[in-house]
């Protein structure tokens, strides 16, 4: 999630875990410092290799045999600061460190962007898609009870703040399902056989999700909005990527085909040809509205390129009027 979710959360889990009320303020930063730490893989990059960033980030920093490692490093470096004003132990600081730590890879892999928690045991992504990568309905409060419990010297508030978290995840386990059996009664009307299906929250929300099933060769796209009431948003198809017959030129052994190996790695294999531009290969989960194909982020292959040149990622992720105009309506009850 957003670098404030993650370390809000941390914050609510290490102070909520305190015997006492004894430093609040003090957990609190560090499990906010500590609960953003993971994401310090983003500046893992390379200027000449543009999918070295999508490999690593959420990779061995998220993984849960990383997480005493990474609370070790963070109660290293915070340890100076928190014996000045508390009377914690480094024992004590590396514990709270560690649960901060831990809380980021558990978060992130309630969203749909996938994260290696069994890294290196296993290079499978982890998306249980039941919150989405920001949902201010979520952060909000926990910044709320995590304040008042600093002001107020009151560690049950930050329990609260952990109640609803674990309240609100639950919810969106719940209805992603919801939406699932949706997206399989759509997919039943329309006579087709469901190869796989996932379904995803919207930015920002859990009252519309992305539905996305694969039958017969094609991507089904499909909004689904659960409350204030239940409605469908039909949305298109579109062929799933198939670099035989949709780049035919491409050479297997090429850098460019294995980049595009790893974007699908990535992707898991949500992958299809841009409909407005065949030479964009578009990551189909992420749109700015639910029931339509154009993807946040993709690749561009160039048949012009060397044998050894990488491929270009590219993102659209600008949100116009209209489309921030057509979300509205979704959201709004008919």
């Amino acid at each position: 999630m957003d670098p404030i979710s993650q370390g809000i959360i941390g914050s609510t889990v290490t102070q909520s875990l305190q015997k006492n009320n004894d430093s609040l303020t003090i957990l609190a930063i560090i499990g906010f410092l500590s609960g953003m730490a993971p994401d310090l893989d983003i500046f893992i990059r390379s200027e000449s290799d543009p999918l070295l960033f999508l490999e690593f980030h959420r990779q061995f920093t998220h993984s849960l045999i990383f997480i005493p490692i990474g609370g070790l490093l963070c109660a290293s470096i915070f340890y100076w600061f928190v014996k000045k004003f508390s009377s914690l132990s480094f024992r004590e600081t590396w514990f709270y460190t560690t649960i901060g730590y831990g809380t980021h890879s558990l978060l992130d892999a309630c969203t749909s962007y996938g994260t290696l928690i069994f890294w290196p045991f296993s290079f499978e992504r982890i998306a249980w898609n039941n919150i989405s990568i920001i949902d201010p309905l979520f952060t909000l409060p926990l910044i709320m009870f995590v304040g008042l419990s600093i002001y107020l010297r009151k560690r049950s508030l930050a329990q609260l703040g952990l109640l609803w978290a674990i309240s609100y995840l639950l919810l969106g386990v719940v209805l992603n399902e919801v939406a699932l059996h949706e997206g399989k009664s759509l997919a039943d009307t329309r006579g087709h056989k469901i190869t796989r299906i996932v379904a995803k929250p919207t930015f920002a929300n859990l009252l519309i999700w992305k539905v996305i099933y694969e039958s017969n060769g094609y991507f089904y796209t499909d909004g689904v909005r659960i409350f204030p009431t239940k409605k469908i948003f039909v949305g298109k198809k579109v062929k799933k990527l198939d670099l035989s017959k949709d780049i035919p030129w491409m050479e297997k052994d090429s850098q460019q085909y294995k980049d595009i190996e790893r974007f699908a790695w990535f992707s898991n294999n949500f992958l299809a040809l841009d409909p407005d531009n065949p030479s964009h290969i578009v990551d189909i989960r992420y749109s700015m509205l639910p029931n339509e194909i154009s993807g946040l982020w993709g690749i561009e292959v160039n048949k012009e390129a060397m044998r050894d040149d990488h491929i270009r990622y590219i993102t659209k992720r600008s949100l116009s009027k209209q489309k921030f105009k057509d979300l509205l309506i979704m959201l709004k009850k008919d």
